[in-house]
C-alpha cells in the first residue's frame, strides 16, 4: 500500500450531487453501526497491537479509538448548534493535541468504545428527528473559513467512522499477512 492508501484506505469523502432522505438514512445507519464495528475490530487486540501506528509517523490504533468519540462528540454539539442557532460559528479543536494527551496515548480503549456507543445512540436518536430541510442548515467553521451544511456534515462523519475503522482493519490485516508469511 502506498502512503496515500494508508492515509485514506477508503478514499476521501466526496459529497454526492444528490442528497435526499434515502442518503440521509444510509449515513445515519452507518453512524449507528460504527460503535459495534469498532468494538468488534478491537476486541482481541493486544496492548502491543493497539500501540501500532496505521502508517509511519501517525497515531496508534489506541489513539484512533480515543479520537473517534472526541471527534464525534464535537460533531454532535455542532449538529445541535446548527439546529438551534442561525448559522453559528463553531469552536474548532486541535485534534492532534487531543490525541497526544496521556489518556489518549495510554488509556484503556474500553472507556472510549463505551463513550462512542452512548454518544452514537444519542446522536442517532437526534438525527432521526431531523427533516430533510434541516440538513440544509449550516454552521461556520472558522478554521476552514466556510459554511458547512448539515447534509455535508452527516456524510463526512459517516465517512469519518468508516475511515478510521479501515485504519484498524487494514493494520491488523497487514499484521496477519506478515505473520502468515
Amino acid at each position: 500500500m502506498d502512503l496515500e492508501q494508508l492515509k485514506y484506505p477508503i478514499g476521501q469523502f466526496i459529497m454526492p450531487e444528490v442528497f435526499d432522505k434515502h442518503q440521509a438514512n444510509i449515513w445515519i445507519a452507518e453512524i449507528e453501526a460504527l460503535p459495534a464495528q469498532i468494538k468488534q475490530a478491537t476486541a482481541h487486540l493486544s496492548k502491543e497491537e493497539l500501540n501500532q501506528s496505521y502508517r509511519p509517523g501517525c497515531w496508534t490504533l489506541r489513539q484512533v479509538v480515543h479520537h473517534l468519540p472526541d471527534s464525534h462528540m464535537n460533531a454532535y454539539i455542532r449538529f445541535k448548534q446548527a439546529i438551534t442557532e442561525d448559522v453559528p460559528v463553531i469552536r474548532p479543536y486541535d485534534e492532534e493535541r487531543w490525541a497526544e494527551t496521556e489518556e489518549a496515548k495510554d488509556g484503556d480503549i474500553e472507556m472510549s468504545v463505551a463513550l462512542l456507543t452512548a454518544l452514537h445512540q444519542r446522536l442517532v436518536s437526534f438525527l432521526k428527528t431531523l427533516k430533510l430541510e434541516d440538513y440544509q442548515r449550516k454552521y461556520i467553521h472558522p478554521a476552514q473559513g466556510k459554511e458547512i451544511s448539515l447534509a455535508n456534515m452527516l456524510g463526512m462523519y459517516a465517512w469519518h467512522g468508516k475511515h478510521h475503522l479501515a485504519h484498524i482493519e487494514h493494520t491488523m490485516k497487514g499484521n496477519l499477512n506478515t505473520a502468515i508469511q
